[in-house]
């Protein structure tokens, strides 16, 4: 687990094994030994932060799995935050409530995300960055995104819970706003859901992970 403070790509998979440390079975060791042996196989792999890179804008991305647990058909939310194309914040955490829709499960999600947002939008002012006041937040269900503009949609959000409201409040405020991304271009997939393998690769690299070998290779021949 504190091998996720630095390796975003393993973060699911743990978060996904950890429901079962109080009664874990051979599924579950079985599925630990996966992630260790991915592990040795990808050693020199890591975030790449560049010392000169241009200061750019934080780039927010919010996602659900839908009644993922087959257990007790709650929804898994996750968030991957990027700043100078690495990522430089990622959760993922099944949600405590059972939502009753795509919509809500997505809903919950980006109230977790916007949560984390604030808390970094206030680091990142203590650091001297200087952030635009809107952030953007990408998220792949459209219907959302018209939720959190439109408090009059009863049919989609009679069943949330009122906390999970002020997400309404903080776009109606401007301190953030919501934005349709495909499927595809969702970096936070990789936080909630099991991908396959060439979707898993590309994910990792949007996350601005690097091979050490390969990075120090670049640096010498750019040097030369």
């Amino acid at each position: 687990m504190y091998l996720t403070n630095t390796r975003p790509d393993i973060m699911y998979a743990t978060c996904l094994i950890s429901r079962y440390m109080s009664r874990p079975t051979e599924l579950h060791l079985q599925a630990a030994k996966r992630i260790l042996r991915y592990l040795k196989g990808s050693m020199n792999l890591g975030i790449l932060y560049q010392r000169n890179s241009i200061k750019g804008e934080l780039k927010a991305y919010t996602d659900s799995d839908y009644a993922g647990d087959y257990d007790d058909r709650k929804s898994t939310s996750g968030y991957v935050f990027v700043l100078n194309d690495g990522a430089i914040s990622w959760g993922s955490k099944k949600q405590p409530i059972v939502t009753l829709s795509t919509t809500e499960a997505e809903y919950v999600a980006t109230t977790a995300c916007v949560c984390q947002l604030i808390w970094m939008k206030r680091i990142l002012k203590t650091l001297n960055y200087e952030d635009r006041d809107c952030t953007e937040i990408r998220c792949d269900n459209s219907s959302t995104i018209k939720l959190s503009k439109n408090p009059v949609f009863h049919g989609r959000c009679k069943h949330i819970e009122v906390r999970y409201h002020f997400l309404r409040d903080l776009v109606k405020e401007g301190v953030i706003s919501l934005s349709y991304c495909r499927s595809e271009d969702q970096m936070a997939n990789i936080m909630t859901k099991a991908l396959k393998m060439e979707v898993f690769q590309k994910q990792v690299r949007a996350l601005g992970m690097h091979d050490h070998d390969e990075v120090m290779l670049n640096i010498i021949h750019d040097q030369h």
